[in-house]
């Protein structure tokens, strides 16, 4: 809890570091700049639940969601079933994030059930990192059964500097024929449309009831920079707390920047709490509400 207020973070990475390729080191280090991220694995490159949750205490985190990713050409093989002992060690605080790539996963509905039933609350797909559409059909399937089960759907939206990654599928634009589609399922743009997309996934957002925005990877004192044509109150009201853990310097330093942002407290308290828990119904499960 930071400024009075609970703190859920939409985005964490924390996979075993056998199974990353040396550019996600490389990311890590770079911007977590003092952070100290690696302090909470072991000789062996496994976190150490103990440590993450001490860290995150620290940190002022109550609850995290963590991202695994099936992204072989950029970032590496990070299988959701690693994080299992993060979950095990306090279900309350720590929840799995699903994901899969149609280049590895036939059918994808099965491996997304998969995962679900290990206690996943939401899926991510990484078409930047994995070099795929989002359109494509062999995904469809997936998003079928997300929305009967109501679980959201994450996206990773704008560039990506990691070798091996194709930005041009970043475009968040591929959502409006998504949400036409499965019209009961709800999308949350990851990075917000970072690079030169910000528009477009914030006129999603606000055009859209089933669209929100995480804000990963994105400093929060330059949110008003990225998204000056919009009124900021009001797109705030779409936004979700992520930090892209450990590639920043400190959840923190990110919340403590973004009360300084002059957002209305009520709309302060959406962004790093309430609005999670309206997108995430497996969060709201965890605390009985």
């Amino acid at each position: 809890m930071l400024h009075g207020h609970t703190v859920i973070d939409a985005h964490v990475h924390a996979p075993r570091l056998t199974t990353v390729r040396q550019p996600w080191l490389d990311w890590a280090d770079e911007f977590s700049r003092d952070h100290p991220w690696r302090s909470v694995y072991d000789a062996a490159g496994d976190v150490v639940p103990e440590r993450m949750a001490e860290l995150l205490d620290r940190e002022g985190v109550d609850m995290v969601l963590l991202f695994s990713e099936q992204s072989p050409r950029a970032t590496g093989l990070q299988p959701v079933d690693d994080l299992l002992p993060l979950r095990d060690h306090d279900p309350a605080r720590f929840h799995l994030v699903a994901t899969v790539n149609p280049h590895l996963h036939h059918p994808v509905g099965e491996e997304i059930e998969r995962q679900l039933d290990l206690g996943a609350i939401a899926l991510k797909l990484h078409p930047v990192h994995g070099a795929f559409d989002l359109s494509d059909r062999d995904l469809y399937p997936g998003y079928q059964l997300c929305q009967e089960r109501g679980v959201p759907v994450i996206v990773h939206s704008g560039i990506s500097t990691f070798p091996g990654s194709r930005s041009r599928y970043g475009n968040p634009e591929a959502l409006i024929d998504l949400t036409e589609d499965f019209p009961d399922l709800t999308f949350v743009l990851a990075h917000g449309g970072r690079g030169w997309w910000y528009d477009v996934a914030a006129f999603l957002a606000l055009s859209r009831e089933n669209v929100w925005l995480d804000l990963a990877g994105l400093p929060p004192r330059k949110l008003p920079e990225y998204y000056a044509r919009h009124d900021l109150e009001r797109l705030a009201a779409r936004w979700i707390f992520a930090s892209d853990w450990p590639g920043m310097p400190g959840q923190r330093r990110n919340v403590d920047a973004l009360a300084e942002l002059g957002l209305t407290d009520h709309t302060l308290a959406n962004v790093l709490a309430g609005n999670a828990l309206r997108v995430f119904p497996g969060l709201r499960d965890a605390l009985g509400r």
